[in-house]
C-alpha cells in the first residue's frame, strides 16, 4: 500500500493562514478556523503544505488500509475554499438544503467566501459529521 502524502506536521497554521494574499480569502480562513477550533476543541494542525485540520481519529477499513486523519478542516485553494467534511454529504440532506451556494465533491465542499453559505447549518453539518465519524470508526 502507498503511504498518505498529507499528514500532520509542525508547520505553523498561524504564518500558513498570515501568508494568504487575498484579504477576504484570509478573513474566511481565520472565521474557519476559530469555528473549527470551538466545535472540535482541538487546535489547528497542518497537514501537509496547504491543509488545516483539527483533532483526529484512526480509520481502518475492510482492506486493511489504516492511518489517523483530520475531524475536519479547509485548505484556500485558488478557485475555492474548501472544506473537508470527512462522512459526505448524503446524510444530511436538510442541512445541505439550508448551506447556500456551494458545491460537493465526496468529501468536500467548496464555497467561494464564507458569505454565501448560513454559519449555523455549516457548524451543525460539522458536528453531526464529527458525530458521525465517531459513530463509524469508534473515536473521536
Amino acid at each position: 500500500m502507498s503511504e498518505l502524502k498529507t499528514k500532520s506536521n509542525d508547520n505553523s497554521v498561524a504564518a500558513f493562514l498570515d501568508a494568504i494574499e487575498d484579504p477576504q480569502r484570509r478573513a474566511d480562513c481565520r472565521a474557519l478556523a476559530e469555528m473549527m477550533q470551538r466545535i472540535t476543541g482541538a487546535e489547528p494542525k497542518m497537514w501537509g503544505p496547504s491543509v488545516v485540520g483539527f483533532g483526529s481519529y484512526r480509520y481502518r477499513y475492510d482492506s486493511g488500509r489504516s492511518g489517523d486523519w483530520f475531524l475536519t478542516g479547509f485548505s484556500p485553494r485558488k478557485q475555492n475554499l474548501t472544506l473537508y467534511i470527512m462522512c459526505g454529504f448524503e446524510q444530511f440532506p436538510a442541512l445541505m438544503q439550508k448551506l447556500g451556494k456551494f458545491k460537493t465533491a465526496k468529501s468536500c465542499l467548496y464555497v467561494k467566501r464564507l458569505a454565501d453559505i448560513d454559519p449555523e447549518a455549516l457548524e451543525e453539518l460539522i458536528r453531526q459529521s464529527i458525530a458521525e465519524l465517531g459513530r463509524l470508526f469508534g473515536n473521536k
